[in-house]
């Protein structure tokens, strides 16, 4: 049984990563840290947790994480960075599911995230953790980071058209939508009911955060710089991603066939039948990312469409998925859940 520490278990994510490994046969959760929460039952915090979960939050500061096998942390960016020697040291490992090892230079780290990284020579140790990509790597690392959501749907939606050299690398478009969670659970006007419901908006356009991470993920398979244009918008719904990706095609290939054929033996990439869309409620509350693949007109633009569960394949789910690969597991364990529908 995998003993696992949770700091900041009071976030979208964290309750996620509650809900996930409460009902994993293979994990044991030992402590879920909070300060402003501390002493509080998870489940009074989380109803939906009742009757599966009876531990209560604790201070980080007094809770033995040094203990436990693993530890998430569902923190945000600028915390792991903080811990992280000092539980590697004890044989711990760690998943960070916030950005602060998914850069590899710590000056472009810096630089969009508005602080000095505390510990760069983790960075180049840290193994992104992409299943699809990096799978042999994560099984043997000590500390993983977790990709962001759009980083997930956009770099599989594109990943076979790189791998396969068949796309102008200098001109890749990602219009990608999220719904209101992605911005986790915090008490801003933008995300009020009534602010973000019955609209639609852009954000982030001159440079995202997820932007340096994306095209980091991508240059690495295309063997140097790439192209992209990234524009995130908010969508009023709770949960899911939905990417659409543009590409110029250089060479003539059977598309559908390509994708079908990259992503066969992953057990959470789904490439749809051809002509497909997919949608955001297909994959809610699943590890699943659905992907179809278009060339409309038979010209020489490539579409791909990309959907994910924020908080799933996105964040939490993806952590779980990390984790069995870490320990051993097969790979899908605690991740069949069937999506939720409507």
């Amino acid at each position: 049984m995998i003993k696992v520490g949770i700091v900041g278990g009071t976030g979208y994510t964290g309750v996620e990563l509650l809900r996930l490994l409460s009902q994993h046969p293979g994990a044991q959760i030992t402590a879920v840290t909070s300060r402003k929460e501390a002493g509080q039952p998870v489940a009074d915090l989380f109803p939906s947790l009742r009757g599966h979960l009876k531990l209560a939050f604790s201070d980080p500061a007094s809770t033995p994480l040094t203990q436990c096998d693993l530890v998430f942390f569902a923190t945000p960016n600028g915390i792991a960075m903080q811990e992280a020697r000092q539980l590697l040291e004890a044989g711990v490992r760690i998943i960070d599911l916030a950005a602060d090892f998914r850069l590899r230079d710590p000056s472009e780290w810096a630089n969009w995230y508005g602080m000095p990284h505390v510990c760069p020579e983790l960075l180049e140790e840290a193994v992104y953790g992409l299943p699809e990509v990096n799978r042999a790597q994560i099984i043997t690392a000590r500390i993983v980071a977790n990709p962001g959501c759009y980083p997930t749907a956009v770099q599989l939606g594109f990943l076979p058209l790189v791998e396969a050299g068949i796309v102008d690398t200098d001109q890749f478009i990602a219009d990608a939508k999220s719904g209101v969670s992605g911005a986790g659970r915090k008490n801003e006007t933008h995300f009020l009911f009534s602010e973000a419901g019955d609209n639609f908006k852009a954000y982030g356009v001159p440079g995202h955060r997820h932007l340096p991470e994306i095209s980091q993920g991508l240059s690495r398979v295309a063997g140097k710089p790439v192209g992209l244009t990234f524009v995130p918008h908010l969508v009023p719904m709770i949960r899911g991603i939905h990417a659409t990706l543009y590409a110029r095609m250089t060479s003539n290939v059977d598309l559908q066939a390509l994708f079908e054929h990259r992503y066969q033996n992953e057990p959470f990439v789904d490439v749809l039948p051809a002509g497909s869309h997919p949608e955001t409620r297909s994959v809610r509350a699943s590890n699943v990312c659905r992907i179809a693949v278009h060339q409309p007109r038979q010209g020489d633009t490539v579409v791909v469409l990309s959907v994910i569960d924020n908080l799933v394949k996105g964040a939490a789910g993806q952590a779980v998925q990390n984790m069995n690969l870490m320990f051993g597991l097969p790979e899908t364990t605690g991740l069949e859940h069937v999506p939720v529908l409507p």
